[in-house]
């Protein structure tokens, strides 16, 4: 029989940020914390801590997170001075000469669950870039196109898409959203020690002027620091660093030349020589920054790599107002295990890997939904949970970190130290390599990513295999699969559809403008 004081009623956030808002909100909409007999939730922020801001890219997940909780997409849009985005441009990757780029589009490929298109592309178009023939969304992100008419309601998309975003400014946006629609009791203050019960429990946090903030379970959302999870329990720290080597960035502000230019409908991530340049259009600026490893280049050196990249894609003017990139250092890599005892870690204290393809915020998107999913009714049922969800998203962040060293692995760029040393046997997970052994002969495909909620779909891991000029060797007896008339067909229907949302869709700026005046 369960007693009162055994159950879970109220839940402490540390931190605030996307990490942090984003898991109020998720937990608030879903427990109807605005109602007196909903769950409590309260989060503790500090009034001096800023964002970090690595990364303003998301997963098509986001549009989900968003409409659960409640959020008018053309306030959100408006607000974050956030933009569309369809995917992800690769320059550079495979093997730095001209030419070489390839898109990992969120639209899955054309076809893809009916007939295995890798055949008839290979044996048929093998000179055709794998993502430009079997999706349309590439074409659409070369011509800045939206994902949707003015007409499409919010949230439905013509063409799947997530967004680029502020990300300051979805903190704000959040939080307002939390404390005034979902019942989120903010506390702006400083945590400065933690109270534990005599079974290891954490009882409350201590605050410097409110006195301490008892809950019955903590979520740890302070960052790097990891205060609650790391600090105060000395949970061990799993660093990757043998595995993907970026450590560092810089990041840089760019403004556009004029109030129309146009936003790009995509992430662009430019190869360099110990790294790599992100490159993100909003309504108002660029967000671009240079991601390296410090063990292969100085910060003096991508400082300059970075300016080059800014001088020739925004000219002198863009150079000259981008001011002073902001460093940021981080540890690749994830806690040995996320929730112990009454206390989970969500976001930068859980972990975090270089921000190649927006896992981080998916990442935070899925530990918030499990946590709130699976919220447990009681203390006994708590260790239950955490085991659980110990186990998956251990299965999720070695999936990222897969997922992340493939654009790495398949590159046949050798001019540096750095990118020889990716491609070195040591460096390659176990997991991974095992795949590709698999992938010479068989195109990715569900049973190689079997559980609920993957992080990146089969489809992807086909984008960027072929768009990164790995080639699966010839199939030694012919399968019914591999029609490729059938492919054709799809191929041909995609081909169709391009020209029609060519036509048919507004530039991502277009759009954008639109929702903005009709506010």
């Amino acid at each position: 029989m369960t007693t009162g004081s055994n159950r879970i009623k109220h839940v402490v956030i540390a931190g605030g940020g996307s990490a942090g808002w984003l898991t109020a909100g998720v937990i608030a909409a879903d427990h109807c914390a605005a109602s007196d007999s909903g769950l409590q939730v309260t989060l503790i922020e500090s009034p001096d801590v800023g964002p970090i801001g690595v990364g303003e890219g998301t997963w098509p997940t986001m549009r989900d997170t968003l409409r659960r909780i409640g959020v008018s997409e053309s306030d959100f849009l408006r607000e974050c001075d956030a933009s569309f985005k369809q995917g992800s441009r690769f320059n550079g990757w495979r093997d730095g000469q001209d030419g070489d780029y390839y898109f990992h589009p969120f639209v899955l490929p054309h076809g893809y669950t009916e007939t295995n298109l890798v055949a008839g592309w290979l044996q048929r178009h093998a000179n055709v870039p794998f993502a430009d023939l079997v999706s349309f969304q590439p074409h659409l992100c070369v011509q800045n196109k939206a994902p949707k008419q003015v007409a499409t309601p919010e949230y439905a998309a013509v063409a799947n898409y997530a967004y680029h975003l502020d990300a300051g400014k979805f903190g704000v946006f959040l939080r307002k959203h939390c404390t005034e629609r979902l019942g989120v009791r903010l506390v702006l203050d400083h945590v400065v020690g933690i109270e534990s019960h005599p079974n290891g429990d954490i009882a409350a946090l201590q605050t410097r002027s409110q006195g301490p903030l008892v809950a019955d379970l903590f979520v740890d959302c302070t960052g790097l620091q990891s205060l609650l999870l790391g600090r105060h329990y000395q949970t061990p720290f799993v660093s990757q660093k043998h595995v993907l080597f970026n450590d560092s960035a810089l990041a840089l502000q760019v403004p556009y030349p004029d109030d129309n230019s146009p936003i790009a409908s995509q992430t662009i991530s430019t190869a360099q020589s110990s790294g790599w340049i992100w490159d993100i259009g909003l309504p108002t600026r660029r967000g671009i920054g240079h991601v390296y490893s410090s063990a292969h280049i100085s910060d003096d050196q991508a400082e300059a790599e970075l300016r080059r990249y800014v001088e020739r894609v925004a000219g002198a003017a863009g150079q000259a107002n981008g001011g002073t990139p902001r460093k940021l250092t981080f540890e690749p890599g994830y806690r040995q295990h996320f929730w112990h005892r009454n206390c989970v870690a969500i976001g930068l204290s859980a972990g975090f890997i270089e921000p190649l393809e927006a896992s981080a915020l998916a990442l935070v998107e899925l530990s918030a939904m499990t946590l709130s999913d699976q919220m447990p009714a009681t203390r006994e049922a708590m260790d239950l949970v955490a085991r659980r969800f110990n186990d998956s998203f251990t299965y999720r962040w070695e999936r990222v970190i897969d997922f992340l060293k493939l654009h790495y692995v398949l590159s046949q760029r050798r001019t540096s130290a750095f990118w020889r040393d990716n491609v070195a046997p040591a460096s390659v997970p176990d997991r991974l390599r095992e795949l590709l052994v698999l992938w010479r002969h068989q195109p990715p495909s569900r049973y190689d990513l079997h559980r609920i909620e993957e992080v990146f779909p089969s489809a992807s891991y086909q984008y960027v295999l072929y768009g990164m000029g790995f080639r699966p060797e010839p199939a030694v007896a012919t399968r019914r699969a591999d029609d490729c008339d059938r492919a054709d067909a799809f191929f041909r229907e995609a081909a169709a559809l391009t020209g029609k949302m060519l036509a048919a869709l507004p530039s991502n700026r277009e759009l954008l403008t639109h929702i903005r005046r009709r506010a």
